[in-house]
């Protein structure tokens, strides 16, 4: 009650407060925050157009690939509730040109490298590094601006988590193409160098606390990162090699599982503890945080699928892929405001609703995808899925944060960025073991039925048997066999597609009817928060 008064008590000293803010220091100093911001989101997606180029760079397997992205993802799951300690330790400015300089030098090492484990490598320490970007500018957002301009910081935040990676295939895919892979990365270069430089310049809001050095769990956090890395690396290799037949993947599992409970005991014992989850005990940040979680997913998870089926199915360039992707961009980027007015005029739980369903139809929408499918076809897809997203994602930070009390915010907000983050990975980590399993399995029941003696099979086997003599070639039965491998092979992949965007579908139609569990929310600004 007594911290809920305080704004009204505060108003008569807001206009001279007001007053006294130096509109172009912040202004260039955030401006160039927020563009370090969309580089570190950038970079998560930035490679998902480019992701056929990039492994024959580095001559990585198809299955490796996909921790050119995971391995971004995860650290930067540490870092950013990591982070918020150490702008208070030694203040915001610090902190970002630490991070922003880290960013430069693993973009570079990332950009030149030869091998994918060092690839990896690089990209992992890409991600924890420049994490630290990402949740300072929210910080900045509702303490250096006056209470009246932090709805308009709180949009741009909105708008940039949610463009950063639906574009990130767009520029990468062109990126690639004019120059090449390796400039996905060295573009951090020249842009960094101007943020660092703005920053430097007009980047001091604050003032660090050296006594903070004090207490901070270690602990926690080094249990934090072993929890969430085995879980992640559990779920990205354990279908390869046979789940718990593995003794590696067994081993990996029993840590996650002591380590997860450890991280519990040690959150909810531990009087300073990295992450609150305190904050469980209210029911719309519980059900806020799933919902976080599950557009995460959508998120990084459609901006994975799309890029992936026109590079394996279509063939087609990275320029062409990036093409393909800017309709999820624009879509977002228009729905952005409207997104915002219908959360303030009605209730939240509404548009949350009807966001995670619009999302599930558009996913939805490719459960038939065929081999096909091309820019007109994949529109309707990505534009309702952008859309709803969009409109999902806005709602869900309403009712999360809008019932905490506000001495809870600060620590839950990391809860929230966890979630939204670990969805995103786990999100990556189930489509790809789906890819890879279900194409497996439709392959087999398609060679199955092939070796039974399809009438309509056999038959073209026949002709294209006779086109090869033909033609001259000196084992037509064996050329035959080849050329319907490679056929029944497309074929299982583009059902293998057909299934992981249903899953996706699926997942945003239960967060929908989730999301009504939650009660009503105040339609006020969204306090401030962490999450990305």
């Amino acid at each position: 009650m007594t911290d809920a008064a305080l704004p009204a008590q505060a108003a008569p000293a807001a206009p001279p407060k007001a007053a006294e803010v130096d509109w172009g220091k912040l202004f260039l100093g955030f401006g160039a925050m927020v563009i370090g911001q969309f580089m570190a989101i950038l970079d998560i997606q930035i490679v998902a157009a480019s992701l056929p180029q990039i492994q024959a760079g580095v001559g990585a397997s198809a299955d490796q690939v996909s921790w050119i992205q995971t391995a971004y993802l995860i650290p930067e799951v540490v870092m950013i509730p990591l982070s918020g300690y150490l702008s208070r330790l030694w203040g915001t400015q610090r902190v970002y040109l630490m991070s922003c300089t880290g960013f430069i030098v693993m973009s570079v090492l990332t950009g030149l490298s030869s091998s994918i484990d060092m690839m990896i490598l690089t990209r992992a320490l890409q991600g924890f590094i420049g994490g630290a970007m990402i949740p300072t500018v929210f910080a900045v957002a509702f303490t250096a601006f006056p209470p009246e301009r932090r709805v308009t910081a709180s949009v741009i935040m909105g708008l940039i988590v949610t463009l950063a990676p639906t574009v990130g295939p767009t520029l990468g895919g062109h990126l690639t193409e004019w120059l090449s892979w390796r400039w996905l990365f060295f573009i951090n270069v020249p842009t960094g160098l101007i943020v660092l430089f703005g920053v430097a310049r007009w980047g001091q809001f604050d003032k660090g606390d050296p006594s903070l050095a004090k207490g901070f769990d270690w602990f926690g956090l080094a249990i934090m990162a072993t929890f969430l890395m085995s879980m992640q690396f559990v779920l990205e290799e354990g279908s390869k090699d046979g789940w718990f037949e593995d003794s590696g993947i067994l081993g990996l599992t029993v840590l996650a599982v002591v380590t997860g409970a450890v991280f519990i005991w040690r959150s909810l014992s531990y009087r300073n503890p990295i992450v609150e989850l305190r904050a469980f005990a209210n029911r719309n940040f519980s059900i806020g945080v799933m919902m976080t979680a599950v557009s995460g997913a959508s998120l990084f998870g459609g901006t994975f699928l799309l890029p992936q089926f026109l590079g394996r199915v279509r063939h087609y360039s990275a320029s062409e892929v990036g093409t393909t992707m800017v309709v999820s961009g624009l879509s977002m980027f228009a729905t952005g405001p409207i997104a915002g007015r219908l959360v303030r005029q009605m209730d939240p739980r509404i548009p949350m609703f009807i966001g995670f369903m619009l999302a599930g139809f558009g996913m939805y929408m490719a459960h038939a995808v065929t081999k096909d499918w091309g820019f007109w076809e994949f529109a309707g897809v990505q534009a309702c899925r952008g859309v709803g997203v969009m409109i999902a994602m806005i709602a869900t930070q309403q009712v999360t944060m809008s019932t905490l009390p506000p001495h809870m915010v600060k620590n839950a907000s990391g809860l929230v960025n966890l979630s939204r983050n670990t969805g995103g990975a786990v999100g990556l980590a189930l489509l790809a073991t789906t890819i890879t399993n279900q194409t497996a399995l439709y392959y087999m029941g398609l060679s199955d039925a092939l070796s039974q003696g399809d009438a309509r099979m056999a038959g073209m086997m026949q002709g294209l048997a006779a086109r090869m003599a033909q033609l001259g070639v000196a084992d037509p039965t064996g050329a035959t066999r080849k050329a319907i491998g490679g056929m029944l092979e497309q074929q299982a992949t583009v059902l293998a597609f057909g299934d992981s965007f249903t899953l996706l579908a699926y997942g945003c139609f239960v967060a929908a009817a989730v999301s009504l569990l939650a009660r009503p929310a105040k339609n006020a600004p969204p306090p401030p928060s962490d999450a990305h």
